[in-house]
């Protein structure tokens, strides 16, 4: 069986954002086993699931993105959205737009420091869609 729910994850700021309990709340009740896939509806934002123990690993991430992926490179030619913009669509691209993660016993089957982010690459991005499918 194949169910799917959309929904709109609350705003915020540039940065990574643990956002389990979030998703959690919108999904519908959860089969015995199976997977679900999160996919994200934009070109400046991604998913991504890492720690999520440590704050500093947001920060962290954060940093090395902003060093690999700089504003106001003199090459960028789609400039007309803002200095974060076209950063934000590469940094799109290297993370990913979705994730899968396993379902067993009606939970989500993570690992014990692992948690779903959202990785918000615009200084002022609003309300991100997710659309999410879940198969079992």
């Amino acid at each position: 069986m194949v169910t799917q729910a959309e929904f709109n994850l609350r705003p915020r700021s540039r940065g990574f954002h643990l956002i389990t309990e979030e998703i959690m709340r919108n999904l519908p009740a959860l089969p015995s086993n199976g997977l679900l896939h999160l996919f994200i509806k934009h070109t400046s934002a991604a998913l991504t699931i890492n720690e999520n123990a440590d704050p500093e690993v947001q920060t962290d991430l954060e940093s090395i993105l902003n060093h690999l992926v700089k504003e106001r490179e003199p090459y960028y030619q789609h400039t007309y959205e803002g200095d974060d913009d076209m950063p934000a669509h590469a940094k799109s691209s290297l993370i990913g737009a979705s994730v899968s993660i396993p379902i067993t016993g009606q939970r989500l089957n993570l690992g014990t420091w692992q948690g779903i982010y959202l990785c918000e690459f615009r200084n002022h991005g609003g309300s991100r869609k997710i659309m999410a499918t879940i198969i079992g």
